[in-house]
């Protein structure tokens, strides 16, 4: 079976624990690294080096260009994840597009349908989606073992407002796409809805949320009670979801947990060890698994993952739009 063919925008950290992770976890034969782009060219090539690339670019073109490429991995500043997502279905190319893949949920859907005019294969990796421990959750939901799901409680406050990507407006900045989001699918994924009322109660740190208290209501009552700040001490990072039988808690960090306690027991999923940027990024391999999976499997109807498909990100952009009316932030480019 050939090897998936990679491209790379972007030779940030994200994507250097991404490539990484790929080199760490999953089979060399099935992972091809081909291309990758920086307007600065010297960064590209160092990442071509380090990662064993066999190409490096200054134009983000030449790797929507290259027709050695298959699917293209994107991890430069959410600002431009539009752009670049369309360049590249337009070419052909299959896309991975970190979080948040637009600034709105009216960008979101120009990406969706583009996919599905393009006949192409798009992913936005909210990476939390892809790990065992999220498999799980969705097993213990789909048995009933936790009975009916009353309430959801996520929590991801952390300090990185002095980061000009978290701080500046012209960068995309804000809380609700960099800690929000975490917090949110996870209440999407619980749930599978929209709520019926959405009560966010937050800050401002100059033009940008600095943090906010999310209350989603469902139909019959249930709640999802979500916490996020960018400007604050190292909180607990847990998640919860009570039922009326039971519940499921996962382990600080809930966004890319390794272990969680449910109505059948404690689980433990361990990850490997290397150089990463960020805590955990070991396990952004099951998402680049998953992508390889449904490259293999795409056909006219296959364009998405089911583990976070099109639906789930339009879900989440929708009641972040909602968050950021609600505490009057604007991205100036984009709204």
């Amino acid at each position: 079976m050939a090897a998936t063919r990679w491209g790379c925008l972007g030779p940030g950290k994200i994507s250097c624990d991404f490539f990484l992770a790929i080199q760490d976890n999953l089979p060399a034969l099935e992972h091809e690294f081909v291309a990758v782009a920086s307007r600065d060219e010297n960064r590209a090539k160092e990442f071509a080096e380090r990662f064993k690339f066999k190409r490096y670019y200054s134009s983000y073109d030449d790797v929507a260009n290259d027709k050695d490429v298959d699917i293209v991995y994107i991890g430069t500043l959410h600002t431009t994840h539009v752009e670049l997502s369309l360049k590249m279905l337009k070419a052909g190319k299959s896309v991975v597009c970190e979080k948040s893949m637009a600034m709105n949920l009216k960008q979101a859907k120009l990406v969706l349908d583009t996919a599905k005019t393009e006949k192409g294969l798009f992913i936005e990796v909210c990476w939390s989606r892809f790990f065992p421990v999220y498999d799980l959750i969705r097993s213990e939901l789909g048995k009933g073992t936790l009975g009916e799901v009353r309430m959801v409680q996520a929590n991801f406050c952390k300090q990185v407002a002095h980061f000009d990507r978290v701080k500046n407006i012209s960068m995309g900045g804000g809380g609700v796409l960099v800690f929000g989001i975490y917090c949110i699918q996870f209440a999407c994924l619980v749930f599978k809805e929209m709520p019926e009322s959405i009560t966010v109660v937050g800050g401002l740190l100059g033009d940008v949320d600095e943090g906010a208290c999310v209350i989603l209501k469902y139909r019959g009552g249930a709640m999802a009670n979500l916490t996020y700040h960018v400007n604050s001490g190292m909180g607990k990072n847990t998640a919860v979801i009570l039922g009326q039988k039971g519940k499921i808690e996962l382990d600080d960090p809930f966004h890319c947990a390794t272990r969680c306690r449910t109505p059948s027991g404690e689980h433990e999923f361990p990850l490997k060890h290397n150089d990463y940027n960020f805590i955990n990024s070991s396990g952004l391999s099951y998402e680049a698994a998953a992508a390889r999976d449904s490259l293999l499997k795409c056909s006219l109807s296959e364009i998405e993952h089911p583990k976070y498909s099109h639906a789930d990100s339009i879900m989440v952009h929708s009641i972040m739009d909602e968050v950021r009316r609600q505490l009057g932030v604007k991205y100036p480019d984009f709204d």
